[in-house]
């Protein structure tokens, strides 16, 4: 395989039976959609790869249908954390896309149309959006869900604004390279998900397109990983099926276990706080519990400035759900926070919008249920491990 980089946008890659044209681009960037019309017309290729899904493509260009989501069915389906992390990401694309002048996803739009009027064969070669995340969140823990979407938020909600210059250095490998071994070190689970085997799931679908030139318009960060998948695919080094990382990986005992084990755990304190010494003890501990867990959960009802009904649920119901694998205290006030304010036709229809500002986020009251699920499951999680040294040293 012969690699030539023809700048920071275009890489040549010859393998034994095609030419590749890795053309990677800065999402949110004007040149880079510029980039993508001038290299497919110049280069007219036998068929186009674009790293976007099927079901990406289509919310693009036809819009998300949020009427159809129902607050009370995404907690119930326990796809909160996992809907609130869409929401934020999206709203931090729009943002940095919004200051440019250019809609997120626009370099991929443009590639298909310049694909369409040339006649040219195109597909989608990235995995579906769903089946990514859905494997991100699977291999993360409770506590790397919650650094994630804080990091998010606290992007989403920065005052600094990147500028064009600052954009197009996101084209830079090196810079990139950077951010991605930092994105590793901070969750590396999400990073195996989110780029390595999105490297490879693209990779083998551009070596896979037919045609002896094909033009593959990608994220810039992603060529590096790709180049290394061609080069192996192309050695028959390794086979050309994405089953394995195209499903949802079978949850690992240790997983189906660890809900369980705090949980139980925390009951066998107090258990134990009752038989070895006496009801006063036992109460006291019960009641230091209560207090801790209701106190904390309800002051993340209240930082997500929930209905007062909400935050007194969140105080009387955290202590016990705590205790309850199957239940989170989030799904019970995220549920009562969406029947007091039933989300209205103009929430849904406001949702691009208020996704981009902290004060949308609690206005609207689709997302405003999303954030009162969140914060008082963080608060009763903190209650849960403050507690619990606590507790035991009661017993000693």
């Amino acid at each position: 395989m012969k690699v030539n980089a023809i700048n920071d946008t275009e890489t040549h890659i010859q393998l034994k039976d095609k030419e590749i044209i890795l053309v990677g681009t800065a999402h949110i960037s004007r040149d880079s959609v510029d980039e993508v019309r001038r290299i497919i017309e110049e280069s007219s290729p036998d068929h186009v790869c674009v790293e976007i899904d099927q079901t990406r493509y289509k919310t693009m260009t036809e819009g998300q249908n949020w009427e159809n989501m129902k607050i009370d069915r995404v907690l119930k389906e326990r796809k909160g954390f996992l809907l609130l992390a869409n929401l934020v990401l999206s709203s931090f694309q729009k943002k940095m896309g919004k200051n440019l002048g250019v809609t997120p996803g626009e370099d991929m739009k443009e590639a298909v149309e310049a694909a369409k009027d040339a006649g040219i064969p195109f597909s989608f070669a990235d995995r579906e959006v769903q089946v990514t995340l859905k494997r991100a969140w699977s291999k993360s823990s409770f506590w790397n869900k919650n650094k994630m979407l804080a990091a998010m938020i606290s992007s989403v909600f920065s005052k600094e604004e990147l500028s064009k210059d600052d954009i197009e250095k996101l084209k830079e490998k090196s810079a990139l390279q950077d951010m991605m071994e930092e994105l590793a070190g901070y969750l590396p689970s999400v990073k195996e998900v989110l780029i390595d085997e999105r490297d490879r799931f693209l990779a083998t679908n551009i070596f896979k397109a037919p045609g002896e030139k094909v033009v593959a318009v990608i994220g810039a960060g992603h060529a590096k990983g790709i180049i290394t998948w061609l080069e192996k695919l192309d050695n028959k080094e390794i086979p050309d099926s994405l089953d394995d990382i195209n499903t949802l990986p079978p949850p690992s005992k240790y997983k189906r276990f660890l809900p369980w084990i705090i949980p139980a755990a925390i009951a066998a304190l107090l258990g134990i706080g009752f038989y070895k010494s006496g009801w006063n003890k036992g109460f006291e501990m019960f009641f230091y519990w209560f207090m801790v867990n209701g106190i904390l959960s309800a002051l993340g009802a209240l930082a997500a400035l929930a209905h007062p009904l909400t935050i007194i649920l969140s105080f009387l119901a955290a202590p016990f759900t705590s205790l309850n694998p199957t239940i989170g205290v989030g799904i019970v006030t995220g549920l009562f926070e969406g029947y007091i304010r039933r989300p209205r036709v103009i929430d849904f229809e406001n949702l691009p919008e208020d996704i981009l500002t902290l004060k949308g986020f609690y206005r609207n009251r689709f997302i405003h249920a999303l954030v009162v699920f969140f914060l008082s499951s963080v608060g009763s999680a903190v209650g849960t491990f403050i507690a619990f040294p606590f507790l035991l040293s009661l017993i000693r």
